[in-house]
């Protein structure tokens, strides 16, 4: 039988592989995703300096009582819309993404692709 541990071990280490290939610069930081059960999260982070340069997540006061339950579909779209217009007030267009060693589909597909839909290219 898988556990949960066993998945999120594999996930990590898929995690750790696809880290030794993206990296973040202060010109093109990485899209950093993190989904949990109630949550989703996304990070823009300079990895040379080693500094995160805007945040956005469910938890967010202006998403939290608009979305209510923050981990489902349209959800994770608006948080992808959020991190967009977040990294527009910085002067970032362009980011490397980092699915966090998900599968490119549900959650995080729905965040990329409205981060997307908002201006950010990657």
């Amino acid at each position: 039988m898988i556990t949960k541990a066993d998945k999120n071990k594999a996930r990590l280490k898929r995690h750790l592989r696809v880290r030794k290939k993206i990296n973040g610069t202060a010109a093109r930081p990485r899209l950093s995703v993190f989904r949990s059960s109630k949550h989703m999260y996304a990070q823009l982070i300079d990895d040379v300096a080693g500094v995160t340069l805007t945040a956005a997540s469910t938890k967010d006061k202006e998403l939290a009582e608009a979305i209510g339950n923050g981990g489902n579909v349209e959800a994770a779209a608006k948080v992808g819309e959020l991190i967009a217009k977040r990294a527009k007030e910085k002067g970032i267009s362009v980011v490397v993404f980092d699915r966090g060693g998900y599968l490119y589909h549900g959650r995080i597909q729905a965040l990329a692709t409205a981060a997307r839909e908002a201006g950010l290219e990657f």
